[in-house]
């Protein structure tokens, strides 16, 4: 009973992780959605929500904390739970960078945007498809799937070369430019950051179920 009992602690902490990852994915996705529209009452809502997936992010690791001070988990048990909550920073964080778009949409006012928005959504897409699939991955333990992720980071990081260098174009040929310029550039980090919080994620999956930490993004720096 005493290992039911655990494994009862353990779905339960997956499960939260999981509706944290949703609320993250969505976060990210309704700020785009804001930035494209110049919703500012959306990005305003976007920014108070934030404050909803630092809570989850709290509630994971008390729970993780009590798992551990009560279910004396052995080794096996003590890498799932620490998993888990690594892979809760790691949404909280890219909570954040949602929360950093949402704002500088709110800096950006009624300005209008300084190039049509085509590839910044692209990297929000693949950002966002990276994340639903890293959490697949976790809930299904493949291995395969977490390391293919870094593949599509490197197009997330292709997508941001592209984009910086339009941007940096537009504000060399006119400085009046640089400022709208710049707030998409902000954008565009945030994004590739989330990819790289992605591919984190997908590393503590192959070190959940392997027992091995791999650095698959490495080849970036």
């Amino acid at each position: 009973m005493p290992r039911a009992d655990f494994h009862r602690h353990l779905e339960t902490l997956q499960e939260s992780l999981l509706v944290m990852g949703s609320m993250v994915e969505k976060a990210v996705i309704h700020a785009i959605e804001a930035l494209k529209s110049r919703d500012l009452e959306a990005s305003r809502q976007i920014v108070a929500a934030d404050d909803l997936i630092d809570r989850k992010r709290f509630e994971i690791e008390d729970h993780c904390i009590e798992i551990i001070a009560t279910q004396q988990p052995m080794a096996s048990d003590l890498r799932s739970i620490i998993t888990l909550l690594h892979i809760s920073v790691e949404l909280e964080r890219i909570g954040d960078y949602a929360e950093g778009i949402g704002k500088i949409t709110l800096m950006m006012g009624d300005e209008p945007p300084l190039k049509p928005l085509i590839d910044i959504p692209r990297m929000a897409d693949k950002a966002t498809d990276m994340l639903r699939r890293s959490l697949t991955a976790l809930v299904q333990r493949d291995v395969e799937a977490a390391k293919k992720i870094c593949n599509d980071d490197d197009e997330v990081d292709a997508l941001y070369d592209q984009v910086y260098r339009e941007l940096l174009t537009f504000m060399i040929q006119d400085p009046k430019a640089i400022q709208r310029g710049t707030y998409l550039l902000w954008v565009a980090h945030d994004l590739e950051r989330i990819a790289d919080r992605t591919t984190n994620i997908a590393e503590r999956v192959v070190y959940l179920v392997t027992g091995k930490m791999i650095e698959m993004n490495a080849s970036k720096y």
